[in-house]
């Protein structure tokens, strides 16, 4: 239960006026409710009569008020319940109040309306542990350092921001505990093992934001703003703090550990995000332009033959480990620490995948199922023969996703048949049919046999436009699985099989990547 203030006695006025418009110097002391004294210049048995007559659970009003490191200890001190030796308020009103050093709310419970709207803190504020019973009203405030909230608990609070903070904004441990919404427009915002106990949504700027290990126990929404964050008037937050030319864009870091069944991400920069560890990836609703990095697009003469890299989207993982491997080409980026391997990359490749294709999304889906097939072939733990296989399978068409390099394997299978058909295949002449009869002595009927001659093996030269066109008849007809009916050697026999039989596999390849890149 919350206590007012005492009555206050009455004190001198302030040597420099309790009125910023009369106080040229500046008064930085504490102005008591209803009166124009300051306890930073009225005598010191005043503003200890005052600070005596406070209570844990008090209710103090210092909207407007400028503190010093002092005051404020002084303030919180005179509020500490000594049964827990935290300080404990009833309804806080700091609105528009400048903090002069650090602010230093730790472990202090407000048990009715904590009200720091339009506050400035010029120095760290800290409000680690604190318990916000009723609202937190941060709307318009303006953290200049440090912002923390380590292990905070917001019990019923619906709205916390729009808010400022030109440091970061450390979230780490807390608890929301009823529907939320946090608009905030900072350099980082920390949001680790949060727990968030009921819907919430969370509205950002400029931020690059860590959600690992957050548990949510109902749908949350992580959005970017592309527009300044608006106040419960309808005006725009200013936003002093960051230069015009900053990037306002909002930057995933790490979602490891979380159960993303309830996620949903709008608008967000994924380049760095770390996925491992992320459980119900598959369930992850990813709205609006959510980008993810890329693979590097030059090529590497590195050794030969020369490296290159089709570009497609990436996840910063493989980043981290294709850049810690031994004679790593310019262009992936390292991580810090241990780099996740094929093993643990392979299923968050699937999972995006699938998310992907349950949205009806098939071509978005195609760079992850890519990734999915690179980690399973660059695994450990596969048997030679599979990754064998994946290996021609990669190299014969990037697993059925890139059609121009089906279609290049299948002009040169072309070329080559037309060559080997030139040199080797197609006969020297037409043979020509001959009939052969045998006459009964006695007369009678005259029987004819009709046969045609072996073809021979071509001599001279072999390389005329008229075979040219003959050979090319029989290439094309090939890789539709047709006959072109031409005369061909032993070898033209054999040669026109091994076509028949490559040329339409490499042709359904190309067709198949085309497909998957606008499937539907």
């Amino acid at each position: 239960m919350s206590t007012p203030h005492p009555p206050a006695p009455s004190w001198p006025h302030c040597t420099h006026g309790a009125d910023p418009a009369t106080d040229p110097v500046g008064c930085h002391g504490i102005h008591v409710p209803g009166h124009t004294a300051c306890l930073a210049h009225v005598a010191d048995t005043h503003r200890d009569a005052y600070l005596a007559g406070l209570t844990p659970g008090a209710s103090i009003d210092h909207r407007g008020t400028t503190f010093t490191d002092a005051l404020l200890t002084a303030l919180l001190d005179a509020l500490r319940d000594p049964s827990t030796d935290n300080a404990r308020l009833g309804d806080a009103r700091f609105g528009s109040a400048i903090f002069e050093g650090d602010a230093g709310f730790g472990s202090a419970t407000f048990e009715g309306v904590a009200g720091f709207g339009s506050a400035t803190f010029k120095g760290g504020a800290w409000f680690g542990s604190a318990t916000f019973e009723g609202d937190a009203r941060f709307e318009s405030a303006t953290f200049k350092g440090h912002a923390g909230f380590e292990s905070a608990t917001f019990v019923t609070a619906d709205q916390f921001g729009p808010l400022l903070c030109a440091g970061p904004l450390v979230l780490t441990g807390a608890m929301f505990g009823s529907p939320v919404t946090l608009s905030i427009a900072a350099r980082r915002v920390e949001c680790r093992r949060t727990r968030w106990s009921s819907t919430a949504e969370i509205r950002l700027r400029y931020a690059t934001v860590d959600f690992a290990q957050a548990v949510f126990e109902y749908p949350l929404t992580i959005a970017a703003e592309p527009d300044p964050l608006v106040l419960n008037d309808g005006r725009p937050l200013a936003e002093d703090l960051f230069p015009s030319a900053y990037d306002p864009a909002v930057r995933v870091a790490s979602l490891r550990g979380v159960d993303a069944a309830h996620l949903v991400l709008a608008d967000l920069d994924l380049w760095e995000c770390l996925f491992t560890g992320t459980v119900h990836l598959d369930q992850l609703r990813l709205e609006g332009a959510c980008t993810f990095n890329t693979a590097p697009p030059a090529v590497h003469w590195r050794r030969w033959p020369p490296v290159r890299f089709t570009e497609r989207r990436v996840l910063a993982e493989e980043h981290h480990w294709r850049a810690s491997r031994p004679g790593a080409v310019p262009g992936w980026a390292p991580g810090t620490g241990r780099a996740a391997g094929p093993l643990q990359l392979a299923p968050v490749y699937r999972a995006l995948r699938k998310g992907f294709e349950d949205g009806k999304h098939e071509p978005g889906a195609a760079d992850f199922y890519y990734g999915e097939m690179e980690m399973r072939r660059r695994a450990d733990d596969i048997p030679r023969s599979e990754r064998g296989l994946l290996t021609a399978y990669w190299a014969l068409s990037g697993y059925g996703l890139r059609a121009s390099r089906a279609l290049a394997w299948l002009g040169a299978a072309m070329v080559l048949t037309v060559m080997l058909l030139m040199a080797f295949g197609l006969a020297q002449d037409t043979p020509q049919q001959t009939a052969t009869g045998t006459v009964p002595a006695g007369g009678g009927t005259v029987t004819f046999k009709i046969d045609q001659g072996d073809p021979q093996n071509p001599t001279g030269d072999r390389l005329t436009g008229e075979r040219f066109e003959k050979a090319l008849n029989v290439t094309l007809n090939s890789a539709v699985f047709r006959t072109s009916g031409q005369d061909l050697t032993t070898a033209g026999t054999y040669i026109e099989m091994t076509s028949r039989l490559t040329e339409p596999v490499l042709l359904g390849l190309a067709v198949l990547a085309i497909r998957n890149r606008v499937k539907r």
